[in-house]
């Protein structure tokens, strides 16, 4: 064995090993319970980043510990490597998505591969692969079959520039991300999913997830957003249906049908259709409408922004009171929420009085009399005619039966979750699987036709995607006619490819289905890691799409992901590491300089995983010093000769001295700690400093007869074993020099001795009047009485009964402490 630590040696002869032996190669057929474990899968960016290192670690760690617990563990990897990012790095260097995706693959599998991962590499997959997405497009026209999915128009953030949709995140203060042009409001026909057919299922098993933070499951039911209100119709004056297609009647959906009464004007978005009408002769309210449309429809930006309007000319009737209310066209009303237009209430709704103040519009309150305004709470109707005196459910419900009464509105539930649109007119996506025909309408792609298969070798000149350009793939004909036909030319949301990759691995080779048995034996997921930025959309899709997947009679699990765990950031000096703050830490020079071992080390020490971890070099420098130190305990030990550790039987027929008895219940100790703080805290730092304090103690023991080092010998094999999930390549190395011939990974989880740790001596902290004074060691077999007779014998209390002062009580908390109370 080497005197120093040669990490750079050990950790490429494992990982050399490991892959030749497939060593991490998951497997159906076992008798063992089984663990997935699983991290999201990253973007093929280039190269690692720190985030990346903390979330794999974290990952590995769970996934080695189950392994030596006994459990049948599948950690597998892939790329989700569809995206905008390819495209623009196609266009800055000239070159095809395809080609720069492939290439980073190769180069951060090739990091990844330094960490030391437990993976089982041959199910490796990459969404852009089209033996990947043939799968969901052959989903997507099964759920086109049925309903699923469907086409509609839709209002969208357009960049006139880039020539695409944006999604709300990427504009900015109205402007597109990348072009900095300003953003335009259109209507162009998309696919959408019916995820609202799920909403009530998607709510309501929110609550079996009793593994998933409740941050995270409330940021869900938040988005979901389940209400209960009233439709409410406000006939329209002067205006037949007149083309509208609104009948006669202006509709609103409300969650305060109780504030009704004080209702003094509607609000419609730019794009209804009676702002429309209004606009025909009015060229003032059409620069107006213009004008919104320019606007986000982010619901964010919306409420954030100033509140402008403008007067249609168009009044509707109050359904209950009779009133003239006035119809305006204002920017904070979206045509996709809702039915596009409110009732403005302004004395109890913050955006309406901000608007009625702006335009000297009337506000009326109606609810708790004399509250200052706006008045936004619950309570008791006045100036509301024949519901005055009502608190809110009781005017909830009046107001509702005498409004239905009138046919003129109705109770209903309604959820702020929207379908989800999946077109992108993008290129470097998958193919929509849609065949136009004039004759026969949308056509699905038939299944043995699949894949759509995206062409790869395209120029990027940075306006609209190459495929919309390109006769060769969108002319085709009709599946059903055999006329000309053309195909769909927009992509899939790249969300699609991340809500189902967790299920392909587990069928990762299959050729003839999306899924075969071997998903029902995987799922769902034990464990799942990544960061909390994806609480809403990743993980709402992904849950929707298991419920797509199990009602189409592939799984038999509702929900896919068991447990969650969201990891905090990396930051270094305080803040997010980042490029543009060049504050980033390269993880390649970490492992070229310390090893992997130490950088995972350092990633688990430095926090908890669901805490920011700053960074720090000294925090570096302190993991490699003490690897350092276990390599050299186990070097010395070593020298004098390997031993085998005595069974338990051994121990119990010997008489160790105090010295001894001590370090093997601190390792019994340690050993019951850290296998709790790896399997349900999941605090690995303070498993790490658990072992070092046990490798302290250690030290502290210099003799070398034959059962001191056979405790020795215990000690390293134990702390050899608890740290090999979070540094697993020095771990082999020392377990090969304890127990030549035998592996580690077969070794399996040390089991805490519990005779071992029996303590016959306890230390009491001695109080007197609640003060601490002092302490001392004892028998734990004393009685009470024995226990009290020592403690006022003890110098530290004696000098407090000088000068006549008595005992008036002694209290004696068990195994813990005496206080004595003088006086």
């Amino acid at each position: 064995m080497q005197q120093q630590y040669p990490f750079r040696e050990i950790e490429q002869q494992a990982q050399v090993r490991w892959e030749a032996e497939q060593t991490f190669a998951a497997d159906e057929r076992s008798d063992k319970p089984k663990y997935y474990c699983l991290s999201m899968f990253p973007y093929p960016s280039g190269r690692l980043h720190m985030g990346h290192v903390r979330n794999y670690t974290i990952g590995d760690v769970l996934s080695r510990f189950h392994r030596m617990k006994g459990f049948n563990v599948l950690q597998p990897m892939g790329w989700d490597a569809f995206g905008l990012p390819a495209e623009n790095a196609a266009i800055k260097n000239n070159v095809a998505p395809a080609g720069w995706t492939y290439s980073n693959i190769e180069h951060m599998k090739t990091q990844l591969k330094q960490l030391g991962l437990a993976v089982d590499w041959q199910r490796e997959l990459a969404t852009c692969q089209p033996e990947y997405y043939r799968w969901e497009q052959w989903l997507f026209t099964e759920l086109f079959k049925k309903g699923l999915i469907y086409k509609k128009t839709a209002t969208v953030n357009w960049d006139p520039v880039d020539q695409t949709v944006l999604a709300n995140e990427q504009v900015i203060d109205g402007r597109g991300w990348r072009s900095g042009e300003l953003v335009e409001k259109r209507d162009i026909p998309q696919y959408f999913m019916k995820i609202t057919a799920y909403a009530d299922e998607l709510l309501n098993d929110l609550d079996k997830l009793e593994g998933w933070p409740e941050q995270v499951k409330t940021m869900q039911r938040n988005w979901i957003g389940k209400s209960f209100g009233c439709e409410v119709e406000f006939p329209i004056q002067g205006l037949g249906a007149g083309g509208l297609g609104l009948g006669e009647t202006l509709k609103v959906y409300t969650t305060r049908p109780d504030t009704l009464m004080g209702a003094t004007y509607v609000a419609v978005a730019a794009e209804h259709a009676l702002a429309t009408q209004a606009a025909e002769h009015n060229p003032a309210l059409q620069a107006f409408i213009a004008e919104c449309k320019h606007g986000s429809v982010a619901e964010a930006d919306v409420a954030t922004a100033e509140k402008k309007g403008m007067a249609t000319g168009l009044f509707v009737t109050h359904p209950l009171n009779g009133e003239k209310l006035p119809v305006w066209v204002a920017n904070y009303v979206l045509i996709s929420y809702g039915e596009g237009a409110v009732m403005a209430v302004p004395a109890h709704d913050e955006r309406d009085f901000e608007f009625a103040n702006k335009y000297s519009l009337p506000i009326k309150a109606v609810v708790q009399e004399g509250a200052a305004l706006p008045h936004t709470e619950h309570g008791v109707l006045f100036d509301s005619g024949e519901f005055n005196g009502l608190d809110f459910d009781q005017a909830f419900d009046a107001i509702a039966s005498k409004l239905e009464a009138k046919n003129l509105g109705k109770k209903r539930t309604q959820y702020r979750l929207r379908d989800w649109g999946v077109s992108r007119q993008r290129y470097w996506g998958c193919p929509i699987p849609i065949i136009h025909c004039a004759d026969c309408g949308e056509v699905p792609v038939p299944a043995e036709q699949l894949p759509v298969v995206l062409p790869e070798d395209v120029v990027m000149d940075g306006v609209g995607s190459p495929i919309k350009k390109d006769p060769s793939f969108y002319e085709t004909t009709c599946p059903i006619c055999g006329g000309k036909a053309t195909r769909e030319t927009d992509t899939l949301d790249t969300f699609f490819e991340s809500s189902w990759y967790y299920a392909r691995y587990t069928s990762f080779d299959s050729h003839n289905a999306m899924l075969d048995e071997r998903a029902n034996y995987w799922l769902p997921v034990d464990q799942y890691i990544g960061g909390i930025e994806h609480a809403i959309l990743h993980l709402l899709y992904a849950r929707f799409f298991n419920k797509l997947m199990r009602d189409a009679g592939l799984l038999k699990n509702d929900e896919p992901f068991t447990n969650l765990l969201t990891q905090g950031m990396v930051l270094k000096d305080g803040s997010k590491m980042s490029k543009s703050k060049g504050n980033t830490v390269d993880p390649q020079q970490l492992i070229d300089n310390y090893g992997a071992d130490t950088a995972r080390l350092f990633m688990m020490f430095a926090a908890p995983p669901d805490q920011s971890l700053e960074w720090s070099d000294a925090g570096v420098d302190g993991a490699h010093r003490f690897l350092k130190r276990v390599w050299k305990a186990v070097f010395e030990h070593v020298e004098l000769g390997v031993v085998q550790p005595y069974s338990k039987e051994q121990f119990a027929g010997e008489t160790l001295n105090s010295e001894l008895q001590t370090l093997r219940r601190q390792l019994h100790q340690t050993i019951e700690k850290v296998t709790d703080d790896y399997a349900r805290r999941h605090s690995f730092n303070t498993a790490i400093s658990s072992v070092m304090e046990l490798m302290n103690a250690l030290a502290k023991v210099e003799a070398s007869d034959a059962i001191t080092r056979a405790i020795k010998q215990e000690v390293l094999q134990a702390a050899t074993q608890l740290l090999s999930p979070i540094a697993p390549h020095i771990s082999e190395a020392l377990w090969a020099e304890l127990q030549p011939q035998t592996s580690l990974l077969q070794a399996g989880w040390p089991t805490a001795d519990a005779a071992a740790m029996v303590q016959d001596e306890i230390e009491l902290v001695l109080q007197v009047n609640g003060k601490l004074r002092g302490s001392m060691t004892v028998a734990r077999t004393l009685d009470k009485a024995a226990l009290e007779k020592l403690a006022v014998e003890q110098p530290c209390v004696l000098k407090y009964l000088e000068d006549g002062v008595t005992v008036r009580k002694i209290i004696v908390v068990p195994n813990k402490l005496i206080n004595i109370v003088v006086g």
